[in-house]
């Protein structure tokens, strides 16, 4: 039976995350101790205390998610834990590539905060949005893009699984989408709140911007193969590694399409190192056979000890 770790993106961010993780383990402890020397600020407050709309800050909530993931995953390792595969989603990547050895946790953490800073300032407030798209019909999304967009940019930004599909782009565009998406029958379709349009073409100055940073990085081969968001791949070199964090900024997250790979290769269990649940529910969407079990609070390890007996 082959383990995958898979690790959350923006958006599964919550005041109090990670608390009883360090309450509880010493790794986790030494990971928001690490953390806070690095960025030279207590992260490990605004992780544990907030306020909620400081942590809500693209620049801070980067850093904060990678940060409990990685106290998730030190914590896996140190109860023996070793995942055959990883993959993270969107900001998850990075998580992912200090799980399989290719980047050093601080070299991580200080590109999230400059990424999420970069992202923040490509558009200015008010001009980009995001939606889901909750069972589009099947053959319906491109026609809706393409006539939504009305030379405005949106396309689709996370492929995350055949009932979930949301979009990016300029604020006008999307909601043309939106009203569309309606019109063809989709389920719900739910503006999302959030700082910028992600994974959309309206990122490309914070790619330019972020790829100095990643090429100043020292990425090493990866101990554990890892499949990408880019291109839903499977990758082992830290080449591989760089250039996916590049292309990943303004190109879509294939996330059901990278499931459906690990599937491919033998995955039957997932364990989601993180704050909340997101891609653990996403799983049984994508393929209701894998089994998936989330670790970010310090009472859910007893489920994953027994589950894995």
């Amino acid at each position: 039976m082959k383990l995958a770790f898979i690790f959350p993106g923006q958006g599964s961010q919550y005041v109090g995350m990670g608390k009883s993780l360090a309450d509880a383990f010493a790794p986790a402890r030494e990971i928001f101790n690490q953390a806070d020397r690095e960025l030279g600020f207590s992260l490990t407050r605004l992780c544990f205390e907030g306020p909620a709309e400081e942590l809500q800050l693209t620049e801070n909530q980067q850093p904060a998610l990678l940060a409990v993931s990685i106290a998730a995953l030190r914590v896996l390792e140190a109860q023996g834990l070793k995942p055959d595969f990883v993959a993270g989603h969107s900001l998850g990547e990075y998580s992912a590539l200090v799980a399989a050895g290719s980047i050093e946790f601080g070299d991580a953490l200080r590109l999230v905060r400059k990424r999420g800073r970069y992202m923040q300032e490509a558009v200015p407030p008010g001009v980009g949005a995001m939606a889901a798209l909750l069972r589009l019909p099947e053959g319906k999304l491109d026609g809706i893009l393409s006539e939504a967009a009305q030379g405005e940019v949106v396309s689709a930004a996370n492929l995350n699984s055949p009932d979930q599909v949301v979009i990016a782009g300029h604020a006008g565009a999307v909601g043309r989408a939106v009203e569309l998406a309606k019109a063809a029958g989709v389920r719900r379709a739910i503006l999302l709140q959030v700082s910028a349009p992600f994974h959309c073409a309206l990122m490309k100055p914070a790619q330019e911007r972020l790829a100095a940073d990643l090429n100043a990085t020292q990425f090493r081969d990866l101990a554990v193969p890892l499949v990408n968001n880019w291109q839903a791949r499977i990758i082992r070199t830290g080449g591989e590694a760089r250039e996916g964090l590049y292309h990943q900024v303004p190109n879509p997250v294939r996330w059901a399409e990278a499931i459906q790979q690990l599937s491919s290769a033998g995955v039957t269990r997932f364990i989601e190192a993180g704050a909340g649940g997101v891609l653990t529910g996403l799983l049984r969407n994508i393929n209701p056979e894998l089994q998936g079990s989330k670790f970010g609070e310090a009472e859910d390890w007893e489920k994953i000890h027994a589950a894995m007996a």
